[in-house]
This record gives C-alpha cells, structure tokens and sequence, in this order.
C-alpha cells in the first residue's frame, strides 16, 4: 500500500458548502431556502400521525371510498356518438330526462379542447387546464339524502317532466259496509237472481218474488209475486230505464216497469226455465235450460225474432259487448260461444274450459277482450281476444269461478268463488296480481252485481245475505268514498 493512498483515506471530510456556493435555480433566492433540521424518521412518524398535515384551500378533499360520480366524469374519452342524439329529436322531455339521468345535468356540454383564457385576479387572465384524460371522477361527499339516491335528482327540473311521489298501493276495505238480509236467496249455480240498475236500484230474485233495493233510500219494494206454481230463475235490468226482465222457472219471461211496478208483457219461447238474460239496447237475450238463445225485441209484437243454437246443454251465462256487437255464451256443455247480432250459430267456438261456463265479463277497456270462468272442476279465468280469435291467457284460482265483473273505472276485475274457498278476488289487469281477497260468506258466491258508478260490488250467496263492498276507486279521484257505500252501516232486511 502506498504512502499516498494512505493518506487520502486519513484526510478529513470536507466541510460542507456554504450558502454561497449552494447551486440554486436562478428565480430562488438564498435567503427564502431553509432546512428541516428534523431527521427523516421524524418527519415520516408526524406525517403517518397527521401531526403535519396542512390542506391546501385550494384543493377539495376527496374521501377515501372512490366511488365515481356522473356529473364530473369525462364520458367523451369513450369517443363513442350518444345513443340518444342519434336519431329523433333529443329535445324530447324523455330524451333529455334519460340523458340527464344517464350522464348528468351537464352532459350536453361539450369541453372545450384547447385552454381558454378566463378573468383572473386583479384583472389578469389565468389560463385554465385543459380537461383531464381520466374519464371518472370521484365525488367528495358520500352521505345522499333518500331522494338523491334515486335516478332523477328532486333538483334536475325538466320541461315537461313532473316529478311527483309514487303513490301507496290503493288498500281495499276487508269488510262489507252493508249486510242485507236475503231470506229464500236460491243456492243455485246456474241462475242470476241479483242485478244493479243505471238508477241505482238492487233488483234481488227471493223465491217466487221480486224485491227492489232503492241504495240512495234504504228503501224495499215488492216488485211481484210469482205464485206458489212459479219462481224467479232471473233479473236483469235494461241499460237505460227502468225496465226489468224477469226469467221464470215455467220458462216465460216477464217485463216490468219498475216505476210503476207495473208488468208490460209476457213474452213465451222457452220450454225450460230461463236462467240467463242479457240486454242489447230494446234487444234482450234470454237464455234457458233447453239449450236456446232467444233474441227479442220488446217493441215488435213477436215474442222473439231469432233463435240461437248450438250449446248441447243448459246456457248459464250470457253477457253483450259494450258495443253492442258482440254476444258471449257460456253453457253447462263446458262450451263459450261468441255470436254477432245476426248469427243464428256461433261465429268463435271456445272449448278450453273443463266445467260449466258461467262468469262472463267483456272489458270496458279494450275492444274484443273478453272474460270467461269455469266451474269446479275447471277454476280456471280464461281471457280471450274476439277480434283476433285468440287465447291470450288462463289464470288457476283454485276454487270455482262463478262471476266475474270488469271495472269501468279502472283496469281491474272482481271475481266471485264457490268451492271451496268462498272467496271475492279484486284482480289487476293484465298481471292478474291479486290486490285484495275478500272473505265473509259461508256458502258459494253465486250472485254478483255492479253500482252504476263503478265503485261498490254486491254479492249474493246461499247463506241468505246480501253483501256490499267497496273494492273500486272513483273515476275521478281514486280516495273518494262512494255515495253509496256512506249511505248507511249495519245488517237489515231486504223484505
């Protein structure tokens, strides 16, 4: 080892450089430099600590859950056109609602691609960044109120656009508001003792008599008296009046002036008992146990103008389209037929059903959509489409169906069951989602009538009881109670 080497490695270190030989950057002075004296430990135990930590009030602070937010996101790096602005008109409330809740309020605003120069401080320009690259940003507060949280902001006002509650799921009361008493009420699948006028007057077949129901009065009369040879197998009231049809068991079919009670005429036709009556303006159809239909008009002198053929057993249903061009029949052959109004056989043969065809129901709200229900060994609503002749669907209620009535009011229907539940079932349409079931009678609901103002439902059963409920809303506010459902509370008699 050499002397030279030696001693270069005994030499002193050099002291360090003063300021003045420091090799700052030209703009930095030496007197605004200052050193941390702290050692590097220190200084990485207080920054873990936060003991140092000084935000700059010129930068937000960003939580740590990066959850990224629509409204400052870059969607324009996806260099893709919008969906929505590429055909139609996307000024369109719906267009410009799906974009904003897509997108954000600001996504129709397009940054600018170069920097601009905006006013600054003491009237100097600032120039301002050009957009970020990252196309999510993330958002700097996390706790949403409950409406944030849905996708259209209670702040984001549209044109055209209401932002308005979602409305609670209209409850239907359990119970009848009225009982009525209905001493000799037939248990009889096959007839229809019980129909509701335009006048608001509840005609109610009880053995070989007729009784009206007045639902603004309370008030009970006697509309006829059969005799003891004789008994009411039907009642139907006209669409616009008062007259009533009364089908016997002796196979005549009486008509009554209900202002007057008053008979008008007897009219003949029908060997067997006539179960099924169905009105079509001063045209009424009469259905019978011999397996006819007789279309009358109460105006010529005839008793009937035409016959209807083709069910193989008792016609039990019978029911006319809103217009007044269709005709439904349903029979104890299992068998629904749809006739037109100068058919003398069936125009569409359905077969579906396994038991008898009794519960008809044509909807007030689309044209050609009809209702059908089977008896007990079928349980089965069926609905169909006359003007296209198709099976649109079939809904198991598991009991069997023995009325069915649609709601004027809203896209909902009623059905009546026997065995074995005894049940009323409020329906909606088209989902056939049971809104409500009602329970109360103690034998099958074999009777089934509509208030004119499509709010209240009156059933029938072989318990001898007339049942009033209300299961519809009002046309014009779906939370006013009806004028005839607070008329009056409590069980009384029908005669």
């Amino acid at each position: 080892m050499s002397t030279d080497h030696h001693q270069s490695q005994l030499k002193p270190p050099p002291p360090p450089p003063s300021s003045a030989q420091l090799n700052l950057p030209p703009n930095m002075s030496q007197p605004s430099l200052s050193i941390d004296p702290r050692t590097p430990s220190s200084r990485h135990i207080e920054q873990m600590l936060g003991l140092s930590h000084h935000p700059s009030p010129s930068r937000p602070i960003y939580s740590d859950r990066f959850i990224p937010t629509r409204t400052g996101s870059n969607f324009a790096l996806f260099d893709i056109s919008s969906p929505l602005s590429s055909d139609g008109d996307s000024s369109s409330p719906y267009k410009t609602l799906l974009r904003t809740a897509l997108f954000g309020p600001d996504s129709g605003v397009v940054p600018p691609a170069t920097p601009d120069k905006l006013p600054g401080v003491n009237g100097r320009s600032s120039p301002v960044s050009p957009p970020t690259r990252n196309i999510f940003r993330y958002q700097t507060q996390t706790r949403q109120s409950l409406h944030s949280l849905t996708p259209f902001g209670s702040d984001d006002q549209l044109p055209g656009v209401s932002h308005s509650p979602v409305k609670a799921p209209r409850k239907v009361p359990r119970s009848p508001y009225k009982v009525l008493d209905a001493p000799a009420l037939q248990d009889d699948f096959y007839l229809n003792l019980v129909d509701w006028s335009s006048h608001n007057v509840l005609a109610v077949g009880l053995g070989n008599c007729v009784y009206l129901w007045n639902a603004c009065s309370s008030k009970v009369t006697k509309l006829c008296d059969l005799g003891i040879d004789d008994s009411v197998c039907s009642v139907g009231w006209a669409q616009r009046g008062t007259h009533l049809a009364v089908g016997t068991s002796n196979g005549k079919l009486q008509i009554w002036d209900a202002s007057r009670c008053k008979r008008i005429r007897t009219m003949d036709g029908h060997r067997l008992r006539v179960g099924a009556l169905a009105w079509s303006s001063s045209m009424l159809s009469s259905g019978s146990r011999d397996k006819t239909i007789l279309q009358r008009d109460i105006r010529a002198e005839e008793d009937f103008f035409s016959k209807l053929s083709g069910h193989k057993s008792e016609v039990c249903g019978l029911k006319w389209s809103y217009d007044n061009r269709e005709l439904a029949s349903g029979g104890n052959d299992n068998r629904l037929f749809v006739w037109n109004q100068h058919s003398t056989q069936p125009v569409l043969k359905y077969c579906e059903h396994t038991a008898a065809v009794k519960a008809i129901a044509w909807s007030p709200h689309l044209h050609g959509l009809l209702a059908s229900g089977g008896g007990t060994a079928d349980r089965c609503i069926r609905f169909w489409n006359t003007t296209t002749n198709s099976h649109l669907s079939c809904m198991d209620t598991g009991s069997q169906v023995c009325n069915l009535v649609w709601s004027k009011n809203v896209n909902e229907l009623v059905s009546t069951h026997g065995y074995s539940q005894n049940q009323i079932i409020v329906w909606r349409y088209p989902s056939m989602s049971k809104l409500a079931t009602l329970t109360g009678h103690t034998y099958r609901v074999l009777y089934l009538a509509i208030s004119p103002d499509g709010q209240t439902i009156v059933t029938g059963a072989g318990d001898e009881t007339l049942r009033f409920w209300n299961v519809f809303p009002s046309p014009k506010s779906q939370n006013t109670d009806s004028e005839i459902g607070a008329s009056s509370f409590g069980r009384t008699q029908i005669r």
